[in-house]
């Protein structure tokens, strides 16, 4: 596992709020560890997860470990874009569970995609029974303003 930038573009376009979201962990008390976590595993492609942060929780004595998966679902579909997202989600999971087990992945989504598309009843069952983690994202106020774990 490499922590850093190593031949690592991120795409603008679909993860524009990637600055935005960094600047709101920071601002509640994370520390960003690797922008982004670089993992590189034997026969199988580099993965890189955008955002790495711990936060120490000083009343009791630990460190909480996250990755954060920005999606903007800004595509033609969000429905698509979820379909994407999860599909990282679950790589990125996968691949952390050799590495760093104690760090938890989270998806990263706007509020409008939340509101308009991952609270209603079929993808909340989705994100039940796929173990999803996800922190809401309100761009425009620049807060998270749900954590769903």
């Amino acid at each position: 596992m490499i922590y850093g930038k190593r031949f690592y573009t991120r795409n603008r376009k679909n993860d524009f709020i990637h600055e935005i979201v960094k600047t709101i962990l920071e601002e509640e008390g994370w520390t960003i560890i690797a922008d982004p976590l670089h993992i590189s595993m034997e026969n199988t492609p580099d993965l890189y997860i955008d955002l790495t942060a711990d936060k120490v929780i000083i009343a009791e004595n630990q460190t909480e470990k996250i990755a954060v998966e920005v999606k903007s679902f800004i595509g033609k579909s969000i429905q698509t874009e979820f379909y994407h997202a999860l599909g990282q989600f679950i790589l990125y999971r996968t691949a952390l569970q050799d590495f760093e087990a104690d760090r938890i992945v989270y998806l990263g989504v706007p509020s409008d995609a939340w509101d308009n598309l991952l609270r209603k009843d079929f993808y909340q069952k989705v994100i039940q029974q796929t173990n999803l983690k996800i922190i809401v994202f309100d761009i425009q106020h620049k807060k998270s303003v749900k954590w769903i774990k």
